[in-house]
């Protein structure tokens, strides 16, 4: 026998006695504690609650709406606070941010009938921010997408306040969604 042979039958035999001994019966194996995921099961880490809530952020320049499941349908005020804390951190990986904080300053919201009435405080005529119409968007978008809302309007004062839509326009009168879409971009 060549030493290539012997070599070979050396390393068959060697990888032969390599692995799980055999038993002369099959035995019981009791499963490890624990809950075990279905096959075809996937995991998730965004968390699952009973409620669609609709929130919009914004993403090169452009509003993006974020559906969130949570447990109880959100109040209009709610809503908003939930806008104003802003994107999760796994929203913000995936780019989104938000025009709020600097740009505008929700003091409040309040319903007459289907329209929200947003009142906000004075503020110095420069805020350093340029993207107001996103943070008015936001706003707008986000509570439109609340089921008791059909409009948005703001009031500073007690009296209706102009603010930017998508055209760059002001506007005294309720705003829809529609007045921002062509800022709107899918998620």
């Amino acid at each position: 026998m060549t030493a290539r042979a012997a070599g070979a039958v050396l390393l068959v035999l060697f990888l032969a006695g390599c692995g799980v001994p055999t038993d002369d019966r099959p035995r019981a194996v009791e499963a490890p504690p624990g809950v075990f995921p279905t096959p075809g099961a996937t995991t998730s880490t965004v968390p699952t609650g009973q409620v669609d809530e609709a929130l919009c952020f914004v993403r090169d320049d452009h509003l993006v709406k974020v559906v969130r499941r949570i447990d109880t349908p959100p109040t209009v005020d709610q809503q908003l606070e939930h806008l104003l804390a802003g994107p999760s951190p796994a929203e913000r990986d995936s780019g989104l941010i938000t025009a709020l904080p600097g740009a505008v300053a929700a003091a409040g919201v309040r319903l007459a009938g289907t329209r929200a009435e947003i009142d906000l405080p004075a503020t110095g005529d420069e805020t350093g921010r340029s993207d107001e119409v996103l943070a008015f968007g936001q706003i707008v978008c986000t509570l439109t997408a609340h089921a008791e809302v059909d409009a948005v309007s703001f009031i500073r004062d007690g009296q209706p306040l102009g603010v930017p839509r998508a055209d760059g326009s002001l506007s005294q009168v309720p705003l829809v969604a529609a007045d921002y879409a062509e800022l709107t971009r899918p998620g």
